[in-house]
């Protein structure tokens, strides 16, 4: 699947949902949906109606720009970068995946660089240890969580690693997503 790499506030505001792709900003006054409330384009606000087609294709979209793939909720949660995301080890989930990806993380002892890796009951993620003096994750050690850790995942922000305790349920999805929309949309 091809990247995006355009501007990911306008798909935010495409979805009309925070989608939370930019990290902090998201979380501040500075986010595009804060400032805009209205589709991006030049029809943007001409935009109101939506067929009963559009509106399950609009959830799909909102599912595959959070996550970057279209799969189930569970296995998306599961993945690698997603989990170091709900860890605070990057400030979004494109963050995340650069520091899997450029080799810092490490699961059960072993190094792993593939971003779409599913992890298991079980398995424990922790920062490399030469990666530990790269600043981003020193003041992660001294703040801790800034956002708050799904029930599944245990932290342990002072040795910069993490354990999955229980596979996530729809409950721990923090996404407003109807997924039945997107069962809907592909069983045409």
């Amino acid at each position: 699947m091809a990247r995006y790499t355009d501007s990911v506030c306008r798909q935010c505001r495409r979805e009309g949902a925070k989608l939370f792709l930019k990290g902090d900003r998201c979380y501040s006054e500075k986010c595009a949906m804060t400032l805009r409330h209205t589709p991006p384009g030049m029809h943007g606000q001409g935009r109101r109606k939506q067929s009963e087609y559009g509106i399950q294709l609009r959830e799909k979209q909102k599912v595959r720009r959070a996550y970057g793939i279209e799969n189930m909720l569970q296995l998306l949660e599961r993945r690698l970068d997603n989990v170091c995301y709900r860890l605070n080890f990057g400030e979004s989930r494109p963050m995340a995946r650069q520091m899997v990806t450029h080799g810092h993380i490490l699961v059960n002892g072993k190094k792993v660089d593939i971003a779409s890796y599913e992890l298991k009951v079980g398995d424990v993620i922790s920062v490399k240890e030469k990666s530990r003096q790269i600043p981003l994750f020193a003041t992660l050690r001294e703040q801790g969580a800034k956002r708050t850790v799904p029930e599944w995942l245990e932290l342990d922000a002072e040795n910069l690693s993490g354990k999955v305790v229980a596979l996530p349920k729809r409950e721990d999805i923090d996404l407003t997503i109807e997924e039945h929309l997107i069962v809907e949309f592909y069983s045409r």
